[in-house]
């Protein structure tokens, strides 16, 4: 690699990988140093085993300034935020003015939360699998991304797609999926984080969030955590050396079964968190260092190549939401890259950086709340993205995007949204 002194967040992650690759094979990834053809630019990749990393920067080297948002695991910890099943929805109606309490459900003051049409009225009545109600008792808006866990309730849901919810806002009905098919039956009145310390913060991998967010689908959303699963009791195994015929000594551990259908227990097994902590070594091993660098370097995101292949990108509005995602996310991929699957060549930061620019053309839709935020999806031949964007006074940016390779053979048709804006 070359140039690298130029970059102080490549530096830095080069010199973790170096000092990990005595102890776990760890090593830096090839390609040149940076590529400038868009409005991001793609720094020098490091790699852990089948994980590769490129940290992304603006281009332009210009930021919307520090962000206002308060995030869901920050929320839950400080209560500020609360999520709980449908049913128990009017225990958390804010009343306002004279408006009398319905028996049904929250308040609507307005229409602004009537604006989602998957929950009609029949759903403001009982426990649905795929409805939660959120309150956001916070003086902040609350940023929600797709692929965020909430667990108890009845089952452990994951959020269906990236929202805006403002300050004082009433009760609103949050679209999700089940990742734990086989439990209805309450552990808990309200949800919490997934993980129980911040060093071991997770979201759903890329494989699980996809079917979320691009195929929308319950079913296919549960074929993908059991498959998943599946992939976590392979990858958990301890090693075991038997002599077969000849002498060779082959590893022929059996796969471990965890015993739930919960993506989240899974992830939480402590054979199975200590195999992602190993894959993402390099970036978690050095965290604060790395999060300063990316500080100093102003970097936004990240595009993520799994044994040799791009399969996804994170790009936030600064670097201080992004610091926040770091652990979420990085521990995502890292579970992503324990699964089974073709190894190609690795990509170098042009490939990388022509994945980020590649045009975003074909079928979009778009949905959102009047004045808080705007949610678009753009699809194209083998790839989509999503664009949250901020519609709140002083905001008027996109708080965070997130572009994907479509992993399936199949291309899923997109499902209409209503078109909200003009």
């Amino acid at each position: 690699m070359k140039n690298l002194g130029r970059f102080g967040l490549a530096a830095v992650l080069l010199l973790a990988c170096a000092a990990y690759e005595q102890q776990g094979g760890v090593k830096a990834a090839g390609g040149p140093s940076e590529a400038v053809n868009g409005p991001f630019r793609v720094l020098a990749p490091i790699e852990s085993g089948n994980l590769l990393l490129f940290p992304v920067v603006r281009a332009n080297s210009k930021s919307p300034g520090a962000t206002p948002f308060i995030t869901l695991d920050e929320g839950i910890k400080n209560g500020e935020v609360e999520v709980t099943e449908a049913g128990r929805v009017q225990g958390l109606v804010r009343h306002r003015g004279t408006t009398p309490p319905s028996n049904d459900g929250p308040v609507f003051h307005d229409d602004r939360y009537r604006s989602f049409p998957e929950f009609p009225e029949e759903r403001r009545r009982g426990d649905q699998v795929n409805t939660l109600v959120l309150v956001n008792h916070s003086s902040k808006p609350l940023l929600l991304l797709a692929g965020e866990i909430v667990t108890g309730g009845k089952q452990d849901r994951v959020i269906a797609k990236d929202r805006i919810v403002p300050s004082g806002a009433d009760p609103i009905y949050l679209g999700v999926f089940c990742i734990e098919p086989g439990r209805w039956t309450e552990s808990s009145s309200t949800f919490g984080a997934a993980a129980k310390a911040p060093s071991h913060g997770f979201m759903v991998q890329p494989t699980v969030r996809e079917r979320a967010m691009v195929a929308k689908d319950q079913q296919q959303v549960w074929d993908s955590v059991h498959g998943v699963i599946s992939q976590m009791e392979i990858a958990a195994a301890p090693s075991a050396s038997t002599s077969i015929g000849s002498g060779v000594a082959y590893d022929m551990a059996p796969p471990r079964s965890f015993g739930t259908t919960s993506y989240a227990k899974v992830m939480q097994n402590s054979a199975v968190s200590e195999k992602v902590d190993e894959a993402a070594a390099p970036v978690m091993k050095s965290r604060e260092q790395v999060i300063a660098q990316l500080r100093q370097e102003h970097a936004v995101g990240v595009v993520v190549a799994v044994r040799g292949e791009i399969v996804w990108a994170d790009l936030f509005a600064d670097t201080d939401l992004l610091s926040r995602y770091w652990t979420k996310l990085v521990r995502s991929y890292a579970a992503e890259s324990l699964s089974a699957g073709d190894t190609h060549a690795a990509p170098s930061v042009a490939d990388a950086q022509h994945f980020l620019d590649a045009p975003t053309g074909g079928a979009e839709t778009s949905e959102g709340e009047v004045g808080i935020f705007r949610y678009r999806e753009l699809k194209t031949s083998g790839t989509e993205s999503f664009v949250l964007e901020s519609l709140l006074p002083g905001t008027g940016y996109d708080v965070h995007i997130c572009k994907l390779k479509l992993k399936h053979a199949e291309r899923h048709a997109v499902k209409p949204y209503p078109i909200m804006y003009r």
